[in-house]
């Protein structure tokens, strides 16, 4: 992603929370300076062996890099462990993955089998056979199949569907997810690490629980954070995607066509409540249009006299005129939500009983 895509995505994310050291207190710990380069040069080399000499000079190998520290900084260098299955700590909230053709390579499925993190995954009648050769080992008891199929909206009628399955079921909050996410991370001291053998979710529960006002919570994107950069553990009344924690209790139900996450995300600040996007846990989500299924061949299309990116910047924009505008970016059309004005949502902890 180019640095000015990271500066436009750090100032979409909207407020940052002055008091969150404050607020962050009995959680992980979360340490995040800035570790940005002061300055740099270009080495250019006449031969391949100079290279090699150049680099063991450094300290380093001579197998090709692109960039080096000096003095080293290994410390530096993205780490993940090594996948393996284990039981974690269960859930506070019922967790929800909603699926369409992606029975051949279900990401968040898998993920979520890998941390054994117990969830339910939501499918429209017609691919369930599909599903079940698809996903190994295959459980009904796991799989909630919708009561109607191929509506043409995307995924808003399964999204509230589920939302009152967990109403009815009498969770406070529950989680929903697209299956597009290969794997969860943790940031702290400079660091992605790949999340193996704990669950991800239960300090996002944690968190969230101690608020009276937190309409929805979840975690960032992984490709939205550079791991040099300084980040607070959370931002405050922004955008909510793909990964999502929603208090139960709202007034709303998901709407629309297009970017409804965002729409149900300024509603809910709109309403004077409060939005929590963690970076301290972060999820990776495949590239939209990059993984067959979902949302990709129903909404995202451009053919000629119809562009999908700008129907879709439209639609939010009408939804919300007055924090919405529409720009074109890095070749395409794209939305920008303005979240200054939700600076006066603050938190407010439950009362002690």
């Amino acid at each position: 992603m180019p640095l000015s895509l990271f500066s436009e995505v750090k100032m979409s994310l909207g407020v940052f929370d002055p008091d969150w050291r404050n607020e962050w207190t009995g959680m992980p710990e979360f340490i995040q300076a800035d570790e940005k380069p002061a300055d740099s040069i270009r080495v250019q080399f006449r031969t391949v062996e100079d290279r090699e000499r150049f680099l063991r000079k450094m300290g380093h190998g001579p197998d090709r890099v692109k960039s080096i520290w000096f003095p080293r900084r290994d410390y530096l260098r993205q780490s993940e462990r090594v996948d393996s299955t284990v039981t974690v700590e269960p859930n506070r909230h019922p967790v929800y993955v909603i699926s369409k053709g992606r029975w051949e390579k279900p990401l968040t499925v898998k993920a979520l089998k890998k941390l054994g993190i117990p969830h339910l995954l939501v499918i429209e009648p017609q691919e369930r056979k599909r599903y079940a050769k698809g996903i190994k080992p295959w459980s009904g008891r796991q799989v909630l199949i919708l009561p109607f199929s191929n509506l043409g909206r995307g995924s808003i009628p399964a999204r509230n569907w589920v939302w009152e399955h967990a109403a009815k079921a009498g969770a406070e909050r529950h989680w929903i997810m697209d299956d597009n996410i290969d794997g969860f991370y943790r940031l702290n001291k400079n660091l992605k690490v790949k999340v193996v053998g704990e669950n991800p979710f239960t300090p996002v529960e944690a968190f969230t629980d101690r608020y009276e006002n937190i309409g929805l919570a979840g975690m960032n994107y992984e490709f939205f954070i550079d791991r040099r950069s300084e980040h607070p553990a959370y931002h405050l009344n922004t955008r909510v995607y793909s990964c999502i924690l929603i208090n139960n209790s709202l007034p709303f139900r998901w709407r629309g066509r297009y970017n409804e996450d965002t729409d149900l995300s300024l509603r809910v600040l709109k309403s004077g409540l409060c939005t929590v996007l963690f970076n301290a846990f972060l999820c990776k989500k495949a590239p939209t249009m990059t993984v067959k299924g979902g949302n990709t061949d129903e909404l995202y299309r451009t053919e000629e006299g119809f562009d999908g990116r700008k129907v879709m910047a439209e639609s939010l924009q009408r939804q919300h005129p007055d924090v919405v505008t529409v720009t074109r970016k890095w070749g395409r059309w794209q939305h920008q939500v303005d979240y200054r004005k939700f600076r006066s949502n603050r938190l407010k902890r439950k009362t002690k009983r």
